[in-house]
């Protein structure tokens, strides 16, 4: 083995240490493209003293550090004159590449795709080149493997098709060419069908001088981007870490499984709080996890089928080989793509699951059927099913348990109109076969705004959810708000969550439980259904002025908080009351003043008084409901008001509006006194002319109004 980085800090084109042991430079001894540092280079100093100045490793502060030199080439980097307009165009993209690099430089050539879907099609592409065209990604059994990493048996050149493979934990003797596609497989949640995914994503700068870093082994070679250089200045410095990006339920499953706290594990990207958070909830909804959240016997078996726990889930669920070989086709066809290419095919999951057992459609895609099938018989194995047993059972019943949030029932009279038990609704085109269906399991969704579009789906019975899961069913009985009648009725329901299997309307209910569940309505519409006067918006606003001034010794009566707490003030005058129509007779005033005691009601009208007293026996409303309480009032209903009263024994500020004859402002102010000794002088100059029968007085506080 030759001499590799042990330190996680290789320069640019140097692998990680792993199962590549190559050489390569060990950290930033020698910069990518600097000469080869020399043959001996691979031995290194034995030394007490840790690189970089970190502490010394281990607990013996004394404790040697093994430094290993290795060597690199130069290598030449070359980028692509113009991006891809898409990345479906990187097969012709790269074979073009390829057969221009293998005139114009030596060696063999390492090129690098996102998946074997571009390998095969670019090995289509390279078809005729005078070099061994061969393929190397995870999936290949050891022999095909070894084809790739060793030379070619008749001397000819080589091109290697790998997937991020090669980046770092493979050397590929002789390549002194590398083409870089620019992409990779990364996993993603689908958010449309619960899992996670593999994605195609732009590669980060660290990826590409990596790979770039192959080149340069064994030799001086050159790396080819098909990406420009603009593009490239944009790319991330570094990967995000999966850990960060990923759904973490299966984590969270293991972690379980051991008894172990993913909070208190010592990762290197700790776990975020809110993915474990939902992870949790989910183990919970698929009976993995307890109420304490630790895991069950479920939970374990899941956990022994190394997939995602909404499939594991399913395919524990099964009763017999028939349905367990029917749990693995679904499980193999959820974590694939949809087989039929057709955007608006229909929904029902039997179309695909015929595809996979001899049924044909012009539609359908071969290559995501084949991997389909692979996936199914490594399901069977895992559930020590025969490979000839036909699957059976009950598809929909098996989508429950795996996805027992997305069971849908259809919603109103509207065909393909459906709530999911999640709460969120969902659509299917008024012509798919399942529009009409009373209940579905769904298993795929493509979210559009607040509803999603369901793309698979079985039907499910009602006597199936009721066998198999009668821990999730509860029956009410009681007043309930009908949005259709806007009303308050009294029913009986059979509830799957917040879905309604089965309801009745019953002829008598509890006054007070119709009246809270007509203040619960009135507050969930914002109680928007009462009448808002002036008269009780200036009463919200004094009593809110007043919580400002003294604190939580009076009540919090915003918006928000009297939707909060609508049954406590609410719910009483309700009483004999069902319609939302009713809420229009109630006075708001009254609700609002009338739910403070005797005490408090004289303490407001002390101290923000409705209205304040002027001269001459005249009294102007203050406006309570603005930025600071505001008295408005012509100038010359002022005269004789020295100054303005403070409110609440001046905790609350005061201000005046002075208006013309004709009403309109000249002048706002907090200090009524500081205005008629300053202000007021200019103000009178210009009103005296504008309207000169009425009077302007030099000092208005002593004048009469």
């Amino acid at each position: 083995m030759g001499a590799g980085p042990i330190h996680g800090s290789a320069p640019f084109g140097a692998p990680p240490i792993g199962p590549d042991m190559g050489t390569g430079p060990i950290h930033g001894s020698a910069p990518f493209g600097a000469s080869p540092i020399g043959p001996d280079a691979s031995a290194g100093p034995i030394h007490g003293s840790a690189p970089f100045g970190a502490a010394p490793i281990g607990p013996d502060a004394s404790a040697p550090v093994i430094e290993s030199l290795g060597r690199a080439y130069p290598v030449e980097t070359r980028h692509r004159a113009r991006d891809l307009a898409d990345a479906r165009d990187l097969p012709e993209a790269m074979a073009a590449a390829v057969r221009d690099a293998l005139r114009e430089h030596p060696g063999d050539a390492l090129c690098f795709l996102p998946g074997w879907g571009e390998i095969r099609r670019t090995q289509e592409r390279l078809a005729g080149i005078d070099a061994l065209v061969v393929p190397l990604h995870g999936e290949l059994p050891p022999a095909e493997q070894d084809i790739a990493l060793n030379p070619a048996p008749d001397g000819r050149r080589k091109v290697v098709l790998a997937t991020s493979i090669a980046e770092t934990s493979l050397t590929v003797p002789g390549v002194r060419i590398v083409v870089d596609g620019g992409f990779r497989r990364a996993p993603r949640l689908d958010a449309a069908s619960g899992l996670s995914r593999l994605v195609t994503v732009r590669i980060s700068r660290a990826a590409a001088d990596q790979r770039a870093g192959r080149a340069g082994r064994t030799a001086p070679g050159v790396a080819i981007r098909l990406w420009s250089e603009a593009l490239h200045r944009g790319l991330p410095l570094a990967d995000r870490p999966e850990m960060l990006e990923s759904e973490l339920s299966s984590l969270v499953l293991d972690c379980a499984g051991w008894g172990a706290d993913p909070a208190a594990m010592a990762f290197l990207d700790p776990p975020p709080a809110g993915a474990v958070k939902a992870a949790r909830a989910l183990l919970g909804d698929l009976d993995a996890l307890d109420a304490a959240g630790r895991i069950t016997e479920t939970g374990r078996r899941m956990a022994r089928l190394g997939t995602h726990p909404r499939l594991a889930r399913m395919l524990v669920a099964a009763v017999d080989d028939g349905e367990r070989a029917l749990a693995a086709d679904l499980a193999a066809l959820l974590e694939e793509r949809d087989p039929i290419r057709e955007r608006e095919a229909p929904s029902d999951v039997q179309l695909r699951l015929d595809l996979l057992h001899g049924a044909d459609r012009a539609d359908a895609d071969r290559a995501t059927l084949h991997r389909i099938r692979r996936a199914a018989a490594l399901h069977r194995r895992r559930l020590r099913v025969h490979g000839d047993v036909y699957p059976e059972g009950d598809a929909g019943a098996l989508l429950a348990a795996g996805f027992p949030d997305r069971i849908a029932a259809k919603r109103g009279a509207m065909d393909g109109a459906f709530r999911l038990a999640s709460g969120q609704g969902a659509r299917l085109p008024a012509t798919d076969p399942l529009a009409r269906a009373p209940l579905l399991a769904v298993a795929d969704l493509a979210l559009q705004g607040t509803e999603a579009r369901i793309r698979m789906a079985a039907r499910i019975d009602r006597a199936v959810l009721e066998a198999r899961f009668p821990e999730r069913l509860r029956r009410e009985e009681g007043a309930a708000f009908d949005a259709r009648t806007n009303a308050v009725v009294a029913r009986r329901r059979l509830m799957f969550g917040p879905l309604v299997l089965e309801e009745a309307t019953l002829p008598h209910a509890d006054p007070e439980a119709v009246a809270i569940a007509l203040a619960d309505a009135a507050a969930e519409r914002s109680l928007r259904d009462l009448r808002w006067t002036d008269a009780a918006r200036q009463a919200q606003a004094r009593i809110g002025w007043m919580r400002r001034a003294e604190g939580e010794a009076w009540p919090d009566v915003s918006d928000a908080a009297l939707a909060a707490t609508a049954r406590d003030w609410l719910a009483p005058p309700l009483h004999g009351r069902s319609r939302l129509a009713d809420l229009a007779a109630l006075d708001v005033v009254d609700l609002l003043l009338g739910a403070l005691p005797w005490e408090k009601r004289r303490a407001l009208d002390a101290a923000l008084p409705a209205r304040l007293a002027l001269p001459a026996g005249r009294s102007a409303a203050i406006d309570y409901a603005r930025d600071v309480p505001t008295l408005e009032a012509r100038a010359q209903h002022l005269f004789g008001l020295a100054s303005l009263p403070p409110l609440a024994g001046g905790r609350v500020p005061l201000q005046v509006a002075l208006l013309s004859p004709a009403g309109r402002p000249i002048a706002v102010t907090g200090d009524l006194a500081g205005f008629w000794k300053g202000s007021w002088a200019e103000v009178r100059k210009e009103m005296r002319g504008r309207y000169p029968k009425h009077p302007w007085p030099e000092d208005p506080a002593a004048a009469s109004g």
